[in-house]
């Protein structure tokens, strides 16, 4: 896994992270998944208001390497999405732990946390 893996956050084997803070999860993609993606180009990202399921599909991402399946790593209802990065999509790739986040959920079930990975696992992963 290339750089470093910020350990205060949860990652699924699919490359997302989730960051809990009061019940809301922060949530994006891993700067492994940014890397192998290559310059991404366009965001498909769901609308406040909608309720996602973990591990379930929830939007896209398109890069000049190739179009992705974005998964939610957490049930819940879908509070913000990023529209700062619809237009500015090279933020994901710059800053995908920070500036880069793609949408945050009010958790519906906390406990779907216990099964991520924490960063230590999920660096151990093959890259």
């Amino acid at each position: 896994m290339d750089g470093q893996i910020p350990n205060d956050r949860a990652y699924t084997p699919t490359h997302e992270w989730v960051k809990v803070s009061n019940g809301l999860a922060t949530i994006g993609i891993t700067a492994h998944a940014a890397s192998e993606l290559g310059d991404i180009t366009y965001l498909d990202l769901p609308e406040p208001g909608m309720a996602v399921a973990a591990g379930a599909k929830v939007g896209e991402i398109e890069s000049v390497k190739a179009v992705s399946d974005f998964y939610s790593p957490v049930s819940g209802v879908v509070t913000q999405r990023n529209d700062a990065i619809i237009d500015s999509t090279e933020v994901v790739n710059q800053f995908p732990y920070e500036a880069g986040w793609l949408i945050c959920v009010e958790l519906s079930n906390a406990s779907e946390l216990d099964s991520l990975l924490d960063s230590a696992a999920y660096g151990e992963l093959p890259g």
